[in-house]
């Protein structure tokens, strides 16, 4: 039986994400097909670092580029972030189980082929480029991910 998960990552924090790619990677281990679609906070999970570009950007959008985080690494916690602190606990929690990070599932993600996708309005009006994101991403519209999440088998929203 060919089973699909579609999650909508809108989140921007760090424990919210890393809850979406434990989800994803679990069910792509139990051979199901996964799909990701990232709109406004949750697009700062994609977003490649290395990869920040000012040029062709509003002054909004590049100050908007310059003040959020850069990548998974910069994301905050959802609650008890105590400026940057509880992340810091939270990734010494991990450390002291030897339990994988943020940065982890999301790379064990990108080998097994989960599919990302990133919502063109968000896209757009956030001010991103294509090679703002990792590789893996496509740009597609609202319609299309409809289409993804109507003919999965489960429907989560992150």
């Amino acid at each position: 039986m060919h089973r699909r998960m579609n999650l909508l990552m809108f989140s921007g924090e760090y424990d919210k994400a890393m809850a979406g790619l434990i989800l994803a990677n679990t069910a792509k281990e139990l051979d199901v097909e996964v799909t990701m679609f990232f709109a406004f906070w949750g697009l700062f999970l994609v977003r490649d670092p290395e990869k920040l570009s000012l040029e062709d950007k509003s002054l909004y959008e590049r100050m908007f580029a310059l003040l959020t985080p850069r990548g998974p690494e910069q994301l905050p916690m959802s609650r008890m972030n105590f400026a940057g602190f509880g992340k810091h606990m939270l990734e010494e929690m991990l450390k002291d189980d030897e339990a994988p990070r943020l940065i982890h599932f999301l790379k064990g993600a990108r080998k097994k082929n989960i599919k990302f996708y990133a919502c063109k309005l968000s896209v757009e009006v956030m001010g991103f480029k294509q090679e703002e994101f990792l590789p893996e991403v496509e740009i597609i519209d609202a319609k299309s991910y409809l289409n993804d999440a109507l003919d999965s088998d489960m429907q989560l929203f992150i």
